[in-house]
């Protein structure tokens, strides 16, 4: 699925998977999500409820430019560098087509249906 994904007032192409998480996700969308850095690695915000993890696909670990799930917390990480080991608690949920230099210091995130 194509979203429409606005990083800092700059729209960037990017694209959902679809696994049921994913999906699930769309359902939300518009969305708005302030983002802070975690650990050097990722930028994360919090959606207004969690996502279903029913058929999740098996572990991988992320890649940078992914958009992923980390379902304990309930928290959405866009990977501006390769995550660590993979963990059946972190659902890959699709990639957005940026630098990743410029996902490194983005404060907000818009998510959209494209058009």
């Amino acid at each position: 699925m194509d979203i429409r994904v606005t990083l800092g007032g700059r729209v960037v192409e990017a694209t959902l998977n679809d696994s049921p998480a994913a999906r699930d996700l769309a359902t939300l969308l518009p969305l708005t999500l302030d983002l802070e850095d975690f650990h050097g690695t990722e930028r994360i915000g919090y959606p207004p409820r969690k996502l279903t993890t029913d058929g999740a696909p098996a572990p991988v670990a992320a890649r940078a430019g992914e958009i992923a799930y980390y379902a304990p917390w309930g928290n959405l990480a866009l990977f501006h560098q390769d995550g660590p080991s993979a963990s059946r608690d972190l659902l890959i949920l699709g990639h957005i087509d940026v630098d990743t230099d410029q996902l490194a210091r983005v404060e907000q995130i818009t998510i959209e249906p494209a058009s």
